[in-house]
């Protein structure tokens, strides 16, 4: 069948947009805004916070650094002008929403991208039920009373297949009857739901896989009377190429470490360098929804669906540009180096250890007793202690990250590749969807420059600075060290009564420790 562009497709088109505030949800309106000014209003639901209502919300959203691109051209005005805030809950019955509120979305809205979620690995299950997969249930009995719906997205997750080593872009067989598991979450104490979470889940990781698989049975439930679509993205990490490189505001997955990494607090991390890792940026996942609910909304009614299921797209790399660490460590120290920071704490020098077991002894030694020396320091000279915390949250974590760590996962991306194929010449270039080209090296290149502008807020001004920090911290990184070979040297020395001369194989303990750990 012949399709609109999807510039046409989506000029004068209201969308309601869920988790808004979002890493994706902000990368989505931008990208919208920016490469299909014609749109019409983007509706975004907000629900107010301590001391901030729903518009100082959508103020301190428009004040996102993803904004500076539009703003630097002319109509950036009437173009955020269109971000139009409505008040609710994802976890509320009817999503909170006012009579009035509710009225306007049923007659305006063409389509609806649905991103909320609790993305927390530790969430606790009737948390993860009420909003993953009892939000999913409201969004879907909105749309269904919507009058000019073209196309309901849901953006779900690739790790919903956890439980499998290979997944295709289809819908599997439910873990659970998702209406029993809501009748749970609305009639079980809840101690006794979240203490039976484990037999609840089955073969799932956690809660978060758990109820986003769910989460796609009722999207898929509803594909006979409203048209429907679910992108499951892999890990999402910076941009690519949009709006700038390396732009981000997500402190989850590498640029998190690296905001660590670059301040010289995190100097140890298990990873497992011979995997595959799925990571893929921000700008493809959002060019993947925009092009897959193009892609949904212009099926014939006849047959709404793809091999009798909504269609799936994986919008990840591990089948078709698969990354493993060992390809870029050797110039990650390096780069920390080459554009250091100006807050850094210590000299940055980050270490891959293979398994856990190591890491924790690592940690120890590298993470816990510098940890207590700054905040001491730190707390004597009036400030707030953080490190120590730090680290134990960090830890503490990891026992639940463990299983995506150690693991590797491919993803099937064939259908969301022929995906961009179906895209006139124009739109491959505007909404580019397939990751292929895309070399990891001067990727992550940019992403650690992205982490030093947009996490550590450091412009370019003070690179100078920062270069002449790093060197000074070289040279009191190198001083602790041959304190610590000496000291050890010495040490030993002292015990057994013997020349120092005699006892020369003791300075080389700390020197094979870091070596291995």
């Amino acid at each position: 069948m012949a399709y609109q562009t999807i510039k046409t497709f989506y000029a004068n088109k209201n969308i309601f947009l869920t988790g808004g505030s979002g890493f994706v949800g902000v990368s989505y309106i931008e990208k919208v805004l920016r490469s299909m000014p014609d749109v019409g209003d983007i509706f975004i639901l907000l629900r107010p916070r301590k001391g901030q209502g729903i518009q100082e919300r959508l103020d301190t959203i428009k004040n996102n650094s993803v904004f500076d691109v539009i703003k630097a051209s002319e109509g950036s005005d009437v173009l955020l002008n269109k971000i139009k805030p409505v008040c609710g809950d994802i976890s509320e019955e009817k999503l909170g929403l006012s009579d009035n509120d509710f009225s306007i979305l049923c007659d305006h809205v063409n389509i609806v991208v649905h991103c909320a979620a609790t993305l927390d690995f530790e969430t606790d299950l009737k948390t993860a039920i009420t909003i993953n997969l009892m939000g999913t249930k409201r969004i879907v009995e909105l749309s269904k009373q919507m009058k000019h719906l073209q196309c309901l997205l849901h953006v779900s997750s690739a790790y919903v297949n956890s439980n499998k080593n290979y997944a295709m872009e289809k819908i599997y067989d439910a873990p659970a009857n998702y209406n029993d598991i809501i009748n749970y979450a609305l009639t079980m104490d809840t101690d006794k739901l979240n203490s039976s979470a484990e037999k609840i889940m089955g073969d799932h990781i956690n809660t978060y896989t758990f109820t986003k698989a769910l989460a796609e049975h009722v999207v898929n439930d509803a594909k006979n009377d409203i048209r429907t679509c679910i992108v499951r993205p892999s890990m999402i990490v910076a941009s690519w190429k949009e709006p700038v490189e390396g732009w981000t505001v997500s402190k989850n997955g590498p640029q998190g470490f690296i905001m660590g990494a670059s301040k010289g607090v995190v100097r140890r991390l298990p990873v497992n360098q011979s995997l595959i890792y799925d990571y893929i940026p921000v700008d493809v996942v959002i060019n993947t929804i925009i092009a897959g609910t193009w892609f949904s909304a212009q099926l014939p009614k006849s047959t709404p669906t793809v091999d009798g299921q909504t269609p799936i797209f994986h919008c990840t790399t591990s089948t078709c540009n698969p990354f493993r660490w060992k390809d870029i460590s050797s110039i990650l120290t390096t780069t920390l180096h080459k554009y250091p920071i100006r807050g850094a704490v210590w000299y940055p020098n980050i270490k891959f250890l293979p398994n856990l077991f190591m890491y924790w002894i690592s940690s120890a030694i590298f993470h816990f007793i510098p940890a207590y020396i700054l905040d001491f320091v730190t707390k004597i000279s009036g400030g707030r202690p953080i490190l120590v915390r730090l680290h134990k949250n960090v830890n503490r974590s990891l026992s639940k990250l463990a299983p995506f760590i150690f693991n590797e996962w491919k993803f099937d991306n064939a259908r969301t590749l022929r995906l961009q194929e179906e895209l006139s010449v124009d739109d491959q270039s505007v909404f580019y969807i397939d990751p292929t080209s895309l070399n990891w090296t001067p990727y992550f290149i940019n992403l650690t420059l992205g982490v030093r502008k947009y996490l550590h807020k450091e412009s370019d001004k003070t690179m100078k600075q920062a270069l002449k920090k790093d060197f000074f911290l070289f040279i009191a990184n190198g001083g602790v060290q041959l304190s610590i070979v000496i000291g050890i040297w010495y040490l030993s020395s002292f015990i057994t009564g013997t020349p120092m001369l005699a006892n020369f194989w003791a300075a080389f303990i700390p020197i094979i420790f870091g070596y291995f750990f």
